[in-house]
């Protein structure tokens, strides 16, 4: 046991016992906060709180041996708007980079792109002002709007990937896709209200999209 002395009422290690400390103990090192900034595909409606999104995709990332926690900012019904109206607050100084996977309400809604594309470029340009890395993780409209309607929309999220140098997943249900097509069965990895992944479907969702939260914390780790 080391030894010490008092002065003045106070225990002094030796500077010997300081080192052997440290050594012994060393800091272990701070794990990357990348906050998911979304919607209730984020939040993970309908589902038990292990099965969600953001569970799932920690876990996809501790499996790989990251030292990370994704903090979980999805708000079930959340538009681009509300998106903007909260990320500066979400920011919080902990957070080391960002996940944004919004839109989706705007387009079921049937919102006009050029809104939800300018609440996009709000959310990024405030990551941008504090230098944080972003992946922008897109949406796919449905034909029912017209193909004026979802080419415009598609097109925002390349856009604003190149427009603000960020990382980009086009389709947050690339996962679910082969050949770029819905499978026959997708039914089957779908909750009842054909709209949100269930527990399956989730984890082929984060199958897609792990690697490219790989890179995000890689860029994280860059700065």
């Amino acid at each position: 046991m080391a030894r010490s002395r008092t002065y003045g009422g106070f225990a002094l290690l030796s500077k010997a016992a300081v080192c052997l400390t440290f050594l012994t103990n060393p800091i272990p090192a701070l794990a990357t906060e990348v906050l998911a900034l979304g919607d209730s595909l984020t939040q993970g409606y309908g589902l038990p709180a292990p099965d969600g999104l953001v569970p799932q995709l920690q876990a996809w990332l501790s499996a790989q041996g990251h030292e990370v926690t994704i903090v979980n900012g999805g708000v079930s019904g959340d538009t681009t708007a509300g998106g903007l109206s909260r990320v500066a607050w979400s920011l919080t100084p902990e957070i080391d980079a960002m996940i944004v996977t919004l839109g989706g309400n705007d387009m079921l809604r049937g919102l006009d792109p050029a809104e939800a594309r300018k609440n996009l470029a709000g959310i990024l340009q405030e990551a941008q002002s504090r230098d944080l890395p972003v992946l922008l993780v897109g949406m796919s409209a449905p034909g029912n709007y017209g193909a004026d309607y979802k080419a415009e929309f598609d097109a925002i999220y390349p856009a604003l990937a190149e427009e603000y140098g960020t990382l980009l997943l086009e389709d947050f249900f690339a996962g679910l896709r082969e050949d770029g097509q819905m499978p026959a069965d997708v039914t089957a990895m779908m909750q009842g209200d054909g709209i949100h992944p269930n527990a399956e479907g989730v984890s082929k969702v984060v199958e897609a999209l792990g690697p490219k939260v790989e890179e995000l914390i890689a860029q994280a780790g860059d700065d």
